[in-house]
């Protein structure tokens, strides 16, 4: 069984190498990486595949930026050529950026069946464009890979087969289990050199990205305020997204931001970096969707600023709490709870135990049979 594994963006990566490393150790599976550039950045990108042992892709699209229309598009035409040249037995795509919905409407209109790894998540917000390829995706998939019971739940209200259907675990969890050991050898001077000195417990951890928190001044300076007033108690290290940056300055914020006491910045970090700064930190403020999943593993007190998650076994079982606006008054009462040992305590979700890509090569293997 020939399968050919999407990447596009930088959370694909720690899903996809757990699942190639799964289908290579069976001798019946032949495994290849498509990367389709849809977020790309040549020192990241390298730093991704290095870190998390993944070859180099077999093919690189190139597509870059662009509107959602135009990348999908790009990513469909690319992809096609791929799909002539190859005839793979199973396209494989994984979570829900535009490279997730492109490849895989594109093997179903050349009858190549399409595996969903991360199937059923919703959010119920269709204002985010990831819930519109997830929907879709679902749609068309052969194969739905689940990560958490209210997957099951949402597929069954959409009259999805229970035979096209595997309750399976989160392969992104996979990636931390696997790589957990050699992140924790990491010092704080190795990730952040030159910046002042951290230890375990003593910041907090945060990144800020989405267009609906960073687009607009008025979330731009409630972000500010949240750091001033967390930076009070603690250090808050913050890895700055291009995109947050750039409305900073838009807005002539960046002089008030670079004045802030007690904030260390840095730009976007590898994997292994910031996974140890997770797991140090004393409490993560995040608007990320993959991290509410990394932080409820680690047992890390998480606030998440989303007005709803696709996510929700991070708030029912996890240390995740959905903050529906940039409050600064909430913010200082989850942190004064966390730092007073208030703070949410929660339990590692069902399948989470790094084997969910062995389960899944497992169904492929069954489903070849």
């Amino acid at each position: 069984m020939k399968i050919l594994n999407i990447v596009g963006a930088r959370p694909n990566f720690m899903k996809v190498a757990p699942l190639h490393r799964a289908f290579q150790r069976q001798a019946e599976l032949e495994s290849k990486i498509v990367h389709t550039g849809q977020h790309y950045d040549a020192k990241m990108s390298e730093v991704f595949f290095t870190q998390l042992e993944l070859p180099n892709p077999d093919y690189f699209l190139g597509i870059g930026g662009g509107s959602h229309t135009q990348q999908t598009a790009k990513i469909m035409l690319a992809f096609e050529e791929v799909l002539q040249k190859e005839q793979p037995d199973l396209v494989l795509v994984v979570g829900d950026v535009n490279s997730t919905i492109a490849c895989a409407l594109v093997a179903v209109k050349m009858n190549i069946p399409v595996a969903h790894v991360e199937a059923g998540l919703r959010s119920g917000d269709r204002g985010m464009p990831e819930e519109i390829n997830r929907i879709l995706t679902d749609s068309i998939s052969d194969f739905l890979f689940v990560t958490e019971m209210s997957g099951m739940i949402n597929l069954a209200k959409e009259n999805v087969p229970d035979e096209r259907v595997f309750f399976i675990g989160n392969c992104m969890i996979d990636s931390l289990v696997h790589y957990r050991e050699r992140a924790q050898r990491l010092s704080y001077a190795e990730i952040l050199p030159g910046k002042p000195s951290l230890q375990d417990q003593s910041y907090v951890l945060m990144t800020m990205h989405r267009p609906s928190n960073v687009d607009f001044q008025e979330g731009l300076e409630a972000i500010l305020s949240i750091i001033e007033d967390t930076a009070q108690y603690r250090q808050v290290v913050f890895p700055v997204h291009p995109r947050t940056l750039k409305n900073l300055e838009t807005y002539g914020l960046l002089k008030r931001f670079e004045q802030i006491s007690n904030l260390i910045t840095t730009e976007p970090l590898g994997y292994l970096e910031f996974l140890r700064l997770m797991e140090g930190a004393a409490l993560v403020i995040t608007d990320s969707g993959g991290i509410q999943e990394e932080t409820t593993f680690l047992q890390t007190p998480c606030l998440t600023f989303r007005s709803s998650t696709e996510r929700p076994i991070t708030v029912e079982l996890g240390t995740n709490t959905l903050l529906a606006d940039l409050n600064p008054d909430t913010v200082h009462h989850h942190l004064l709870a966390v730092l007073d040992g208030r703070g949410k305590k929660g339990s590692i979700p069902p399948f989470w135990d790094g084997h969910a890509a062995e389960r899944i090569a497992n169904v492929l293997m069954k489903l070849k049979s």
